[in-house]
């Protein structure tokens, strides 16, 4: 199972794995050896996810997920980071942000805000250069 957050595991048959070659330097190792792990989620056929989530899913990531890796020279720490990547994505997008309640500046806030207009118009005023000061 990927546990992907409190309500929601999915179970590994679930997922489907790609194995490539990674490229980028390695000599041999990384010209024969498929290292990279690429997997794929199907959001609209899973049995794992309830309505609600499978309606977020779809909404923000659409209908497949993926996410691959291809940075370490092993396949099983490749796929590691690749499910570990996929359980992240999915938590972000079932994430609810709670709505910004709007609220009144505080009445000591509006007064440092006055206070700090007052100081740089001073701060200004006696930048300027007075007509008989010159003289």
């Amino acid at each position: 199972m990927l546990r992907v957050t409190r309500g929601l595991a999915i179970p590994l048959d679930e997922l489907a794995w790609r194995f490539t070659t990674s490229g980028g330097p390695g000599g041999q190792h990384a010209n024969r050896s498929s290292t990279r792990a690429e997997v794929r989620f199907d959001v609209e056929r899973s049995a794992a996810l309830g309505p609600r989530q499978r309606a977020r899913l779809l909404e923000r990531l659409g209908p497949v997920v993926s996410a691959a890796s291809g940075a370490e020279r092993s396949q099983a720490r490749n796929r590691d980071v690749a499910l570990r990547r996929l359980a992240d994505r999915l938590a972000a997008a079932l994430r609810v942000e709670r709505p910004r309640v709007p609220t009144a500046p505080t009445q000591a806030a509006r007064a440092r805000r006055l206070q700090d207009k007052r100081r740089r118009s001073m701060r200004k005023q006696e930048r300027r250069t007075r007509p008989d000061a010159g003289e």
